[in-house]
């Protein structure tokens, strides 16, 4: 019983430090291709080697690192197709969520707090929050289909999309105008109208993803 108890602890702690690792790359705390050093999460997360290196595997099986034998783990660059991947399963996710959910849906709250935050950062200028809260807007949509699990999977592709958004230096021209569009979105569901904040939202997620492909071809022209 004692050997069962201590792995569940180990399992639970290596979930939680794969959790917040994630949460990170959803913060915007790591950038692509940065190197993860071993030392400085395990003192920032107060856990072992072991404990962090089982992270690794699991975020490693996700494709949001990468193990270089001999080099370490390494934060993934993501390429082309996955950025169109990512996007493809936007559409499909929070287009249906919206579009099946009420506008009285608890969700709706933390989307207009979401909404309320990006403001406040916007005026602050603090632009890698803001689209932190952009994240949390998207992940609210997500919600509104109350299912824990699809919540799950959409903080991996969250993650992933902010991998990809760090392939842009200026953080301003990439998040600004999503603060307006993604209130022009809420208010529209709001006031009823589902097919038109649905159709908002489609339109919304076309123009993000021709954004965020151009930054990659850029940066892979640039070599």
């Amino acid at each position: 019983m004692k050997k069962q108890a201590l792995e569940d602890r180990n399992r639970s702690l290596g979930e939680t430090v794969t959790a917040n690792i994630r949460r990170l790359l959803v913060e915007g705390a790591f950038a692509p291709g940065q190197r993860l050093s071993e030392v400085a999460l395990c003192e920032r997360l107060g856990v072992s080697r072991n404990t962090l290196r089982e992270a690794f595997r699991t975020l490693a099986h996700e494709g949001l690192v990468t193990h270089q034998p001999n080099r370490g783990v390494f934060v993934t660059r993501p390429d082309a197709a996955s950025i169109v991947e990512i996007y493809r399963l936007r559409r499909f996710i929070e287009c249906r969520a919206l579009g099946e959910a009420w506008p009285s849906h608890p969700a709706v709250k933390e989307m207009r707090a979401a909404v309320e935050a990006a403001q406040e950062h916007g005026a602050r200028c603090d632009w890698l929050a803001v689209g932190t809260a952009n994240m949390a807007f998207h992940g609210a949509i997500v919600a509104l289909a109350d299912s824990a699990r699809l919540n799950g999977f959409f903080r991996q592709v969250l993650a992933e999309l902010r991998l990809a958004f760090g392939l842009m230096s200026d953080k301003e021209w990439l998040h600004a105008p999503y603060v307006d569009m993604n209130q022009q979105v809420l208010e529209t569901f709001e006031g009823g109208d589902t097919r038109a904040a649905v159709a908002l939202l489609e339109h919304y997620l076309a123009q993000s993803e021709r954004i965020v492909l151009a930054a990659w071809e850029r940066q892979a022209s640039s070599g």
